[in-house]
């Protein structure tokens, strides 16, 4: 932080986030279930401030929603899979929102590329890909697939601010 005639002002962040609000964000992102009072210890604010600030970031939609990740693996759905989906034209609502209703489909975006929307999915194993995979060529407007078998996960997170550093001291 500057220091201008004994007021402390905020450096300015590219998100309009403050220091703290991304430092709340990053440890909420590694583990939402952290307590007010786990938290407020870390960015040395009362427990009532940062509940503040999350609600504020809730109300703002820069925290979207907190959700219970599953282990694919123990829900019987091992296999993980990316699938790149060509259609009839780009951007098509009607695929994207057959899409939208096979509950192993977990992620779907449109993309510049090769492919015009991208899959992320599980399964229970090859089988249960193989019927996917036939559902989603079922559906009006899609062309053809071509899919990715992950073998292994080595990270897999949602989008993390970045960690800020430490706040400067007054300039002399």
């Amino acid at each position: 932080m500057a220091e201008t005639k004994g007021i402390r002002t905020s450096t300015s962040h590219p998100s309009g986030l403050d220091r703290i609000d991304r430092m709340l964000l990053r440890l909420l992102a590694e583990r939402a279930d952290r307590s007010y009072a786990e938290l407020s210890e870390a960015v040395h604010l009362s427990p009532p401030a940062v509940h503040e600030r999350v609600k504020r970031l809730r109300r703002d939609g820069v925290i979207r929603q907190t959700v219970a990740r599953l282990d694919g693996e123990r829900i019987g759905c091992p296999l993980l899979a990316f699938v790149h989906v060509m259609t009839e034209g780009w951007g098509m609502t009607a695929p994207i929102e057959a899409l939208r209703s096979l509950a192993d489909v977990e992620e779907i975006h449109t993309v510049a590329g090769d492919a015009c929307l991208i899959l992320k999915l599980r399964c229970s194993g090859p089988a249960g890909l193989e019927r996917l995979l036939l559902r989603i060529q079922d559906i009006e407007g899609v062309r053809s697939t071509h899919s990715y078998v992950a073998l292994g996960t080595y990270l897999e997170r949602g989008p993390m601010p970045e960690m800020p550093g430490p706040a400067a001291g007054p300039r002399g």
